[in-house]
Order: C-alpha cells, then structure tokens, then sequence
C-alpha cells in the first residue's frame, strides 16, 4: 500500500531542506516525504496528491509566504483535505496570527523557529499528530477512483464495463465528498461531466470511453500479430470454451470481446445447474476461470475491441475492426451471443441506468438494499437476478406476462422463488410506461387479463425479456435465418439438387459451419440452440475438431 504523505511548504529552499532532512530521519519508514517550494507549487502538489488518492496524514507550512500566507494555504487545504493534521511553522512575531488560525481554520499546533533540536521541539509534537491520525484516518482505497453520480446512466454503464472485466476500483458519490467535489471543480467548469476517472499515477479521464479505459489500465485492445490460424469472435461461454481447445491443440489463436468475457451468462447471479459446481457459481466467476484457462493454454485476448466486417482473400478471412486495424485468419468462429431486447414503454430510454436496468447489473445490488424493486422476465434469468437481489432488497416483485413460469423457467428455480418469503409474481402484467424525477419511481402497467391499468412503485426494474442474436456485422456475409441467426451445416438453405445455395465446395458443410467454408458459429447466436451455458461450451468444444479438420484442407 502507498504511504501517507507529510508535505512540507516554505518558499526558503535552505529552510525547507532542513525540515525535509528532519522529517526523513524520523518518519521516512512509514511516510513518504514530499516538499514544495513555495505556496503555488504547494497547492499544485496537494491537488496531485488527491487526485492519486493518496492520503496527505500531515501539512507542516510556514506562515510567511510571498503570494499566500500559511494560513491561507491551509484553509484551502481544509476542503481539499479536511482530515489532515495542520501545523505552522511561525517566527516568535507569527504567534498571534497562528492562535487565530487555530480558531479559524481549526489549526492543530504551531511551531517555533528554529525547531533545534528536533527530538525536543518537532519530533513530540507530530508524534502526537499523526498518532491520532492514524487513529481517526479512512486510508483511501489504492488504486483507481470512479468518480460520478449515482443517478448517472453514462455512470454506471462504466462501472459494469469495469466490475465485469474485473478492474478493481472504487466508487466515489460527487455528491457525498465535498473534497472530492472541489477537486473536480478545478478540473472542469461543468460538473455533470461525468464520470471521471482518477488513476493512481495521477492522471485522470473525463468521461472516458471504454476502450481509454481499458488501454490505460493495461487491457489488451489491438493484436499483436497480423495472422492466427483461428479468431474467436465473442468471449462467451461457447466463444471461451472454443479457445480453451484451440489453443490446447496447437491452434494460434485470437479472441476478440466487444464488452466483457462471460457473454450474458458472465452477468449471471448464479448458476446453479452447471455440471460439476452443486452450490452453483457466478457468471462472473465462470467467465473469470474461462479465461484464465485460455490464457494458460497461449490464447490472446483483445477486450474493448468490435469486429465491424469479416472479408474473405481466397482461403484467408480478413477481420476488420472498427478503430481501422485488422488481422488475418485461416478460420473465424463467430461466438458473440445474444444482446438485450429493449422494452418499449414510455418513459424508458431516459430513466435507463438510473433505476431501470437490462440485465441482473449486480453493482447495483447494495443501491437498493432495504427498497423494493422489481424484475421484469419470466425465464431462468430472471429467476436468477429475482433470487439474487432478494438478498439485498425489502420486496422483489416479478413481473411476468402469462399465467406462471411453468413453461419457461426450470423448476429448482421455480420452487426457491416459490420459498422465498419477500419475492411476490405479479403476472399477466405487460407495463405501457415508467415515471420517476432523477430515477425510477413508478410503473404503470395493464392487466392483460382484465384490461385494468394499475401502478406499482418500484426504485429498480432489472429487465430480463429476451434477446436477439448479434449478427448484424456478417447479415451480407453468411446464411441467417429470419430472425438473424446464424444457420450451419444441415440447416443451411438447400437448392433442388440438395447442394447447399452459394456452397463452393464439393464436400458438405461441417455441423457448425456456415455458408462460408471456414466460418464457423457455436453458441446463442446460433439457429437451432437451446440457449444453455452446458450447450454453448459443448459446442465451443466440438468445434474445434471441425476447425482442424477445415484447416488441413486449406
């Protein structure tokens, strides 16, 4: 962990290196020692400091100083750092200025010059301070600090970019922190531009996208080779799976993530009917293990990377990406799953991210603890995320379109919810509007059954309505069926001669094989699959003997 930091000010370069020199000798094994030549440079080093989140234990400031006197100096620290010791170091003629310090920047002691010797005359008196410093001192969190509003949707799509690619940092309310408030006025004129993110050598990003984030905190985003002998396209649980083979089988291979490694399943509360893990496990967790385990194997990672068009140059796929670079491959297995169907109800678009919610958004479990919300969906998702935040939550209500889950959730979960005493189903109810000032507040919907419009107060909805296959980039490139996912081998349209419509070559395509020989597609995204975490490994898996075999032909 970082040291906490004395700094010293004084615009006498003699002066300050002699206190420089006694604080070392003192204190250098558990603090840092930072000086500063004058007030300017002082209150430049402060506002570094604080954006590092490094906490400052102790200020040592001399009262005569050109341009600002210590006083002045530290009453703008008691906003920037309001729980700092503060000490003057004042001339016998200072004394009366620093008692009125005392009582108006609430100053916790001055001392005189010279401090000779300082065993005597400095040494006890910050052995005090800084004692119960330390007694009293929140250490900041080490690492890298979000800041933002809570009822922010840009917000907290960055918090889940970050929480689902494990970046570990910490959340920082603006308008809880009123140090941290008068840091990022002087950073910009207009404090809705939010989030801001503060790194821990200094710098910082206002309203960054995805992709600065992850190039700054180490993510890999472009390849490193301009060819692989497979590209995975989608890091879900059929892309991860693929990968894992691949690469165990000697296959070069490249994975390339839009968002974060798990798919939909790595948003999944838990998992509990995945062979092998009785208790069950996170989406999180299982996506965080796939990917360890790609990577063991020599898998390369690109994360905060789209793929925009696949080409093909004769026995080769070129993949296009949308920052303009691109590799080659001799075959692409196309993984990316399923995205979110959107519900359309008045008032929705502007009160995502703050109280309605696609999806379980697990970072906002401790939001609404003590509140009630309610969970919009009828499938194993649902009960999942329905499971999950009756943790935390007063009530959860589901709300569900048909008469029961019967036919669309799988029994084990049926039967928690059914046990479980603050979770209540509300169905035949189809909502037609969401109202609220800063967030959620209320929902209005209708009784599909009785035709009767009713209202439910809620802080949260998490929607869980089913998806579409993300297959728009390859719409001019291979075979979808009218829903827009992808066919392959048998379930490839036929022309009357039973030879598969714009097929090439004289052997039929492979069971996961596209209309492109050599794309392949396994997963969600796939026409014909059961939309199971165990199916979308399994075929992952089954693939890659077929990518072998393509592979040897070319």
């Amino acid at each position: 962990m970082t040291k906490p930091i004395i700094l010293c000010v004084d615009d006498d370069p003699e002066v300050l290196a002699s206190v420089e020199r006694d604080l070392r000798i003192k204190y250098r094994k558990d603090f840092r020692i930072v000086k500063a030549l004058g007030s300017e440079n002082g209150l430049e080093a402060a506002e570094t400091i604080k954006k590092r989140g490094t906490p400052i234990a102790l200020f040592l400031v001399d009262q005569r100083m050109p341009g600002m006197t210590g006083t002045e100096f530290l009453a703008k620290m008691a906003t920037l750092h309001p729980d700092s010791a503060k000490v003057l170091l004042t001339a016998y003629s200072d004394t009366e200025a620093a008692i009125v310090s005392i009582n108006q920047i609430g100053l916790d002691h001055y001392l005189l010059k010279p401090w000779d010797p300082p065993e005597q005359k400095l040494y006890p008196v910050l052995d005090d301070l800084l004692s119960l410093w330390r007694s009293m001192a929140d250490i900041p969190f080490d690492g890298i600090r979000l800041v933002g509003a809570l009822w922010s949707s840009p917000c907290f799509e960055i918090k889940e970019f970050m929480s689902r690619n494990q970046i570990p940092y910490e959340w920082v309310d603006i308008d809880k922190d009123d140090s941290m408030l008068e840091l990022v006025k002087g950073l910009t004129d207009d404090t809705t531009q939010l989030p801001i993110i503060f790194y821990p050598d200094g710098s910082h990003s206002i309203q960054p996208t995805v992709q600065e984030i992850a190039d700054k905190v180490g993510l890999k985003t472009t390849a490193e080779d301009p060819f692989y002998d497979l590209v995975v396209i989608g890091s879900g649980p059929g892309g991860l799976a693929n990968a894992v083979y691949a690469t165990s089988e000697g296959l070069k291979t490249l994975i390339v993530e839009r968002e974060a490694p798990g798919g939909q399943a790595g948003t999944s509360s838990n998992i509990e009917n995945y062979l092998g893990f009785p208790a069950g496990l996170t989406g999180a967790d299982l996506a965080q293990r796939a990917v360890a385990q790609a990577k063991k194997f020599g898998a390369e990672i690109i994360t905060a990377q789209e793929v925009v068009k696949i080409e093909e140059n004769g026995s080769y796929k070129i993949v296009k990406f949308r920052d303009g670079s691109q590799v080659s491959a001799y075959s692409v297995v196309l993984a990316t799953g399923l995205k979110v169907r959107k519900l359309d109800a008045k008032g929705m678009d502007s009160l995502q991210g703050v109280g309605v919610y696609y999806g379980a958004a697990m970072t906002e479990a401790s939001t609404y603890k003590g509140q009630d919300i309610c969970i919009v969906g009828g499938a194993n998702s649902a009960g999942q995320g329905a499971l999950f935040f009756s943790r935390y939550a007063k009530t959860v209500t589901i709300m569900i379109r048909r008469d029961s889950f019967a036919q669309t959730m799988s029994s084990y979960l049926i039967n928690r919810i059914e046990a479980t005493p603050n979770i209540t189903v509300l169905p035949h109810a189809e909502i037609i509007e969401v109202q609220g000032k800063n967030s959620l507040e209320k929902i209005f919907y209708r009784d599909n059954k009785s035709g009767e419009q009713r209202e439910l107060e809620s802080a949260a909805m998490f929607i869980f309505i089913g998806s579409s296959p993300q297959s728009e980039f390859v719409s001019e490139l291979v075979a979808r069926d009218d829903r827009g996912f992808i066919l392959t081998g048998s379930d490839l349209p036929r022309l009357s001669n039973n030879r598969p419509a714009n097929w090439s070559l004289k052997r039929e395509p492979f069971l996961f094989e596209t209309s492109v020989p050599g794309i392949f597609s396994v997963g969600d995204i796939r026409h014909g699959s059961n939309q199971r975490v165990a199916s979308a490994v399994g075929e992952g898996s089954a693939c890659i003997h077929l990518v072998h075999k393509y592979i040897e032909t070319v």
